[in-house]
């Protein structure tokens, strides 16, 4: 069970990514809220769509779309728009933690990882600031706690989280002003059905684990109650910050 934050009832919600993982978690739980959402997935999520319509009683807005075309990006948000009213959230969540070796890199590699972590991050906030210097607007940044540890194995992945850190932070100093929050949010491991098919080895999660404060094992749910909290009022004067969800892994301040 999550908070309640009553401002969020009727809110336009746009979320990159949210069809499966960590967003598939974000997508339910504002639909829970009473939010209005819009959610853009590379693959076809209708039926999840479907599903969250009969669990919630809230159809959310299923937009199938490649968030590494810009102009795809801004299309779906439009429609967004037009259907839920000028969007006042924005989670841009999509992501592809791909592991590789940093001397087997190449240029299009590169360019593909960067396009899809971090391009979007500033042109989907781009277009909704359009509307949220009107409106004022929370903008929230999916980043990792990954460039913080110096994480081995995925180094475009881990740029692309920094330069995440840096967008946050100049896009809350230079929107401030007109009433736009942009504040990001640091997932430690998250044990989405990805990383439980692909990476979380029995080794890999107890040498996590044993980093870790809090025991337990971190689910796509425990992303929910921060970010709901970050679109609020209830953080209204809360801008410019990273924050990580992490059992304790890092150490910030």
């Amino acid at each position: 069970m999550h908070a309640t934050f009553h401002d969020l009832k009727g809110a336009s919600v746009f979320i990159t990514g949210g069809g499966s993982g960590i967003g598939a978690a974000l997508t339910k739980g504002f639909l829970e809220q009473g939010a209005k959402v819009a959610f853009v997935g590379r693959s076809d999520y209708a039926d999840f769509a479907a599903e969250l319509s009969a669990a919630t009683g809230n159809p959310p807005m299923f937009l199938q779309c490649d968030v590494t075309d810009t102009a795809a990006l801004h299309a779906a948000m439009d429609r967004a728009a037009e259907a839920h009213g000028p969007i006042t959230v924005l989670v841009n969540n999509a992501a592809n933690d791909q592991r590789m070796d940093a001397s087997t890199v190449t240029e299009q590699m590169w360019q593909e990882m960067i396009d899809v972590n971090f391009k979007h991050y500033f042109f989907a906030a781009q277009k909704a600031a359009q509307t949220m210097r009107e409106t004022g607007g929370s903008i929230i940044n999916y980043s990792s706690i990954s460039y913080m540890m110096a994480s081995t194995g995925m180094a475009p992945y881990v740029a692309s989280n920094a330069g995440i850190t840096g967008l946050t932070r100049a896009l809350a100093r230079e929107w401030g002003p007109v009433g736009i929050r942009v504040n990001a949010i640091a997932p430690g491991w998250v044990l989405t059905q990805k990383q439980i098919d692909k990476w979380a080895s029995k080794e890999a999660l107890d040498a996590h684990l044993a980093r870790q404060c809090l025991p337990d094992t971190i689910q796509p749910e425990d992303m929910v109650g921060g970010t709901l909290f970050l679109a609020s009022a209830a953080s209204r004067m809360m801008t410019g910050q990273v924050m990580p969800i992490d059992a304790g892994v890092v150490v910030t301040g």
